[in-house]
């Protein structure tokens, strides 16, 4: 006879048919990831064999069939009546005298070696549960905190019944699975005391864009059921897996959450969910060590599963243990061809109404349904988004309906997060304020086009489309590289074929992910506006100086870019804000003087160097410092631009070497832009004190042909192939040849004009960069480029081969 009750550390991934794939998982954790220090809880499993004989014994085989074979499979008219007969005949049904007398042994056991608790874990594991194909998430019951031998065995013969869960046999028919085909075991297992310290889960790839050298880690106070169930917005963690490997500081990136529910075991068993107190609100739920801890371990269990993983962790607040509570495999990238692509733009931003977490890349429009219960579902009619407070399993029927999906609550591991992924819908969560700026039948549009954040504006907008197909794309002899701003977009498009990025703008990252004036942090005394200086604190809170809250953004938006293209290299642009975009930013206006006309005024290298921006200047070197060297990042290079001489050129570098950046050998590459004339007429000295030069042709352009490119009236007049202009860049290609210094392109002509490609190409440009939309449309130009050049040069050897010699 098969075995009933299995102890975890008896079982490995060969048994899914035996305990399913939650219980198997655990079992394989047990057997080869807690001999290298990962902690696992202890417990046992009923068998899929102990359910089958509660079948049979109960004589429930035919009487289930029976009712499935009543269930309206077309519109699903019955599904709630038919579920709720077969859960009743399941729970009124009584567990097997062998059964029972198994499962009591085996818990007597673990309690008297004390090794299961107070309370104990009871979840259910369906024999086709947790596999690449489908990850039947929260399709059947689980039970926390279960106390004493009576109630376990309820709980036991619940999970059996939850089999007949109407979401979970909606959702076996909607996958192709047969009801016959899936059976369920039932986990018994020890509690981590969670309740008093914290819990959450992880992805071994980001969950957004599938890009897989990162671990992405959401942590919340309590019980980790408020994650899953998408009842709280947590903290975000990701971290770099190259980094981790390397023993280098590997946090990327890091957001708080609100983290405004806390789950903690009841006085007298199941769980009760509290307000969090506003002090731990306000607190980050892991240290940088914690974190990283929990990185190497999931770097463990997905090097042993050999894919990427789902894993649920917890921290015993009495004993300061972490644990591994459950791991399974990630069921949406891995299903995803990574060479097809879309991306989306939105022609005109409109009135933004609510902010929230982006699940899913797009953007769509429709008219808000607000439910507060899924017996609401008959409201919600075609084309609508749903807007609740969160979701659980209990909704799925009805989120395959919604247009996309808005929660006020949850992160991107939530319930709705999970679904929307699946479904491959759109979803907007923890958009807190949602509830209260909208309504039903509002007209929206949600954008969640432009990163991490997603954006809720008012009425119907326009957008455009664009599929890229990268399948069968070889890459040219010429370097292809990637102009880039948002750091949140860098995930997504490091899957774009590309050799690296050419121009990083770090004014992006400034404004969105700082927002105050460099020197404002660095003197805040300066700050005279009672308002400004309430917000600069703000901001700054948690940080030990107003300087750490500028080098800790900016670096992780750094890093986030260079680990998304590494180990291609990365050119960081220092920053290259006019005054006049300056004085915009929080505490700008105490430090910038107004000018007749910036764009010829105080910036670029001469700003660096200058008393009144130098030690703004440091903080930058300070952040881009910590992504090279403390993150281990090599690929980090960075540039210059502006530099209107080679003796400023050479105060910068002297700059950035008291600061402890090096040109040199396994040092920093430092490149210079080229977009002045007199970076051309003196092209051969500024070679000798930079590594290369980086073409900017909008403004050797315009200071070339001596126009304003912001000027309407001068439109028809700027044009990057005026001879003048290309004379100037030929020139300087030409330059950087014969000192063997690289020189590439990072204006936007390249990606206007296949004419300007080839001629690049003809000159011997090193590299052109591209924005992301016209990198597809640039690579077949260069590669055009690239034969007819080849065809001309072979013409001409031929032509020459055919001359007669002559002695």
């Amino acid at each position: 006879m098969e075995k009933l009750v299995i102890p975890f550390d008896q079982l490995s991934i060969k048994d899914v048919g035996k305990v399913g794939g939650k219980n198997a998982s655990l079992g394989e954790l047990h057997r080869h990831l807690r001999p290298l220090g990962i902690r696992i809880p202890d417990g046992f499993s009923v068998t899929a064999a102990g359910y089958s004989l509660f079948l049979q014994e109960n004589n429930l085989e035919h009487r289930i069939a029976a009712e499935l074979a009543a269930l309206d499979t077309h519109h699903f008219t019955n599904l709630q009546q038919v579920s709720s007969r077969l859960k009743t005949f399941l729970l009124q049904a009584s567990l097997p005298h062998l059964l029972e007398e198994e499962i009591l042994d085996a818990y007597r056991l673990w309690q008297k070696r004390n090794l299961l608790g107070d309370g104990v874990a009871v979840r259910s594991s369906a024999t086709a549960e947790d596999l690449p194909g489908a990850s039947f998430a929260g399709q059947h019951d689980s039970f926390l905190n279960v106390r004493g031998e009576k109630e376990v065995l309820e709980k036991i013969k619940a999970c059996f019944a939850s089999l007949y869960n109407a979401r979970a046999i909606k959702y076996r028919l909607d996958k192709g699975y047969a009801h016959t085909q899936v059976a369920l075991s039932v986990g018994v297992q020890q509690m981590v005391r969670a309740d008093l310290g914290s819990s959450g889960v992880i992805f071994t790839l980001d969950p957004e864009s599938g890009f897989d050298q990162v671990i992405y880690l959401t942590a919340c106070w309590g019980l980790g059921e408020n994650i899953v169930q998408g009842t709280v917005v947590p903290d975000e963690f990701v971290l770099f897996k190259p980094s981790l490997q390397q023993g280098k500081l590997a946090l990327l990136s890091k957001k708080k959450g609100s983290k405004s529910k806390t789950m903690c075991f009841g006085t007298t068993g199941g769980v009760v969910n509290q307000d969090t107190i506003a002090p731990l609100q306000k607190r980050w739920v892991l240290t940088q060590e914690e974190a990283e801890l929990l990185g190497r371990w999931a770097l463990a269990i997905e090097k042993h599963y050999r894919m990427p993983m789902d894993i649920e962790w917890a921290k015993d607040g009495i004993s300061g243990d972490f644990f591994v509570v459950q791991a399974r495999p990630e069921t949406i990238h891995a299903q995803k061809d990574p060479l097809i692509q879309e991306e989306f733009f939105l022609k005109k931003a409109g009135k933004v109404l609510a902010k929230g977490i982006a699940v899913g890349k797009g953007i769509t429009s429709g008219k808000i349904r607000i439910l507060h219960t899924p017996r609401e579902e008959h409201l919600l009619q075609e084309g609508e988004i749903l807007l609740a407070e969160h979701t659980n399993p209990d909704w799925d029927p009805l989120l395959k309906r919604a247009a996309a999906i808005v929660t006020t609550k949850g992160g991107r591991t939530s319930h709705a997060a999970i679904v929307a992924r699946e479904l491959g819908t759109l979803a907007l969560v923890g958009a807190e304020t949602a509830m209260e700026k909208l309504q039903t039948g509002d007209l929206i549009t949600l954008d969640n086009a432009s990163g991490n954040v997603g954006i809720i504006y008012e009425g119907k907008l326009s957008w455009t489309k664009t599929t890229h197909d990268f399948r069968g794309i070889s890459l040219p002899k010429t370097t292809p590289m990637l102009i880039l701003g948002d750091p949140e977009k860098a995930f997504a498009l490091s899957h774009f074929p590309h050799q690296g990025v050419g121009l990083m703008r770090m004014e992006f990252v400034i404004t969105s992910s700082i927002g105050i004036h460099p020197m404002a942090l660095v003197h805040p005394e300066k700050v005279t506006q009672a308002e400004e200086k309430a917000k600069i604190l703000g901001l700054c809170e948690g940080y030990d100086t107003p300087e750490e809250y500028f080098v800790d953004r900016l670096s992780q938006a750094i890093a986030t870019v260079a680990a998304a293209f590494y180990p291609q290299e990365v050119i960081l642009r220092m920053s290259d804000f006019k005054s006049n975009e300056y004085a915009h930013l929080l505490g700008g206006t105490a430090f910038e003087e107004e000018e007749e006309n910036p764009m010829l005024g105080f910036r670029g290298a001469f700003r660096y160097c200058h008393e009144r921006y130098q030690e703004g200047f440091v903080l930058e070197c300070r952040a881009a410092l910590r992504v090279k060297e403390d993150m281990g990042l090599r690929n980090l290079s960075m540039m210059i631009p502006f530099c209107r001489s080679p003796e400023e050129g050479k105060k910068v570098l002297r700059l950035l070497a008291a600061q402890g950046i090096h040109r040199g050998e396994g040092k920093w590459k430092i490149y210079v832009m080229a977009e002045l004339p007199c970076n051309v007429i003196q092209a051969e000295e500024f070679a000798e004190i930079f590594d290369g030069f980086s073409i900017g042709s909008n403004d050797l352009t315009q200071l070339t042909l001596g126009i304003d490119r912001d000027a309407d009236i001068l439109g028809e007049l700027f044009d990057e192939t005026n001879p003048s202009v290309t004379w100037m860049i030929a020139e300087l290609i030409r330059v950087a040849k014969s000192k063997g210094k690289k020189v590439g392109i990072c204006g936007q002509a390249p990606s206007d004009r296949p004419d300007f490609i080839h001629f690049l190409i003809s000159q011997g440009i090193d590299s052109i960069s591209f924005q992301s939309d016209a990198l597809l449309s640039g690579l077949v130009s260069m590669q055009n480029a690239e034969q007819t050049i080849e065809k001309q040069k072979s013409i001409l050897r031929s032509r020459a081969s055919s001359l007669p010699h002559t002695t």
